[in-house]
């Protein structure tokens, strides 16, 4: 829905740079994926500590994929975003709080309109460390859901990340009115509300 809605309003786009990280020390990565990537750099963006969000491809074998080949599916890469951020301000366990709640976790190859391995819901750890925990926060959601489906979200390694096009980079930004009318038309925050309340598109 989302290329066929993206077609439907294209227009000559405004491009700004994506932010990149010049402060000093340690910054580690997360890689999360959720469905469209429009929709899961917001969540990020604003969270203290967190230096950079940038939309892109991963999990498959197609080198530098392009965004009419990963979403016309059969590249094995995701629609993912990858959040560079500061561990002495903010936890990768709080990063998949964020996460969850703003997921579908209870289906495969899909999120909310958008269907196809390319929306999977998945993340990719970086190191053991995440690893782990992204494996406890699992069976944490898993404890505590209210909902009856189970938690089907992959934890599996992270590869090589192929940043977007630049005109996906903080679409939410740059078309704010496109972006809304995607999102409301998706269904993506009425499911949100079913499966985890008031915790909905923020930290669980």
């Amino acid at each position: 829905m989302k290329a066929v809605i993206f077609g439907m309003l294209a227009l000559p786009l405004t491009l700004i740079a994506v932010g990149t990280v010049t402060a000093a020390g340690a910054v580690e990565k997360a890689t999360l994926a959720g469905g469209c990537f429009w929709c899961m750099e917001h969540p990020f963006d604003s969270l203290p500590g967190v230096l950079s969000v940038t939309a892109g491809y991963t999990g498959g074998q197609k080198k530098n994929p392009t965004y009419k080949e990963v979403s016309a599916g059969g590249t094995g890469h995701a629609e993912a975003v990858q959040i560079v951020y500061d561990p002495s301000k903010i936890t990768y366990e709080k990063l998949l709080g964020v996460y969850w709640v703003n997921i579908d976790p209870t289906v495969k190859d899909r999120q909310f309109c958008d269907t196809g391995n390319q929306y999977r819901a998945e993340i990719f750890y970086h190191t053991e460390d995440q690893r782990r925990a992204a494996l406890l926060s699992k069976e944490a959601v898993e404890k505590t859901k209210t909902f009856k489906e189970p938690v089907v979200t992959g934890i599996v390694a992270a590869g090589e990340f192929y940043p977007a096009e630049e005109y996906h980079q903080h679409y939410y930004k740059k078309n704010p009115i496109r972006y809304n009318y995607y999102r409301t038309g998706c269904g993506r925050d009425r499911r949100l509300k079913e499966l985890w309340g008031s915790a909905a598109g923020g930290e669980k």
